[in-house]
């Protein structure tokens, strides 16, 4: 069940547990070997999400800020999150095929935990 995508835009979705709702988060899609190595680097924000694929370990060297780091299986469920603050080196997750980024605090807003499954929705390209 491997997953490709693309550079750019889309939405994360979160389902909190018990069908209490679902939030739905923007996201940046960084699946170039070129954009996973820039990732968050030399950034004050993120709006949302990046979403890092492939990937199975983070770090946070030159990072300005605190972030959010979720580690998903194959399926897009969460095996681990963690909050690492700047000039951190993230342990390999050898189960994790994808790794979320957000600020700080930001994913226990969400609800997303260990055991909660997502869904990335890609923003449809002109042309594509």
């Amino acid at each position: 069940m491997g997953r490709q995508w693309r550079d750019g835009q889309g939405k994360l979705i979160v389902r909190t547990g018990g069908g209490a709702g679902a939030f739905a988060v923007p996201l940046e899609i960084a699946a170039s070997y070129r954009a996973r190595t820039k990732g968050l680097l030399g950034r004050d924000s993120v709006d949302g999400a990046m979403l890092l694929s492939p990937a199975n370990s983070v770090h946070t060297f030159r990072m300005r800020m605190p972030i959010d780091v979720a580690y998903l299986d194959r399926d897009l469920t969460v095996i681990a999150v963690l909050t690492m603050k700047p000039w951190r080196l993230g342990l390999l997750r050898a189960r994790a095929r994808h790794v979320l980024e957000s600020e700080a605090g930001a994913m226990e807003g969400w609800g997303l935990r260990v055991g909660v499954r997502v869904e990335v929705i890609p923003e449809v390209q002109a042309g594509s």
